[in-house]
């Protein structure tokens, strides 16, 4: 998984009717692109990831389409 600065992880929900969580990627950690990431979520706040495989990285440029 590789990421950049401005893209978007999405983390899908495990159970039925939960919804999908998704933050923003403030701060790459990991080198190229790798995790771990400084994340800040839709209500302000922040923290260090590692996405897991429940995850999946938008990337910047691919939200427009």
């Amino acid at each position: 998984m590789r990421a950049h600065k401005g893209d978007h992880l999405v983390q899908h929900g495990r159970v039925v009717g939960q919804h999908d969580q998704v933050s923003e990627v403030v701060e790459v950690i990991g080198e190229e692109g790798e995790p771990p990431y400084r994340v800040r979520f839709e209500d302000g706040h922040e923290a260090i990831m590692s996405p897991g495989p429940d995850c999946q990285v938008q990337h910047h440029e691919d939200e427009s389409t």
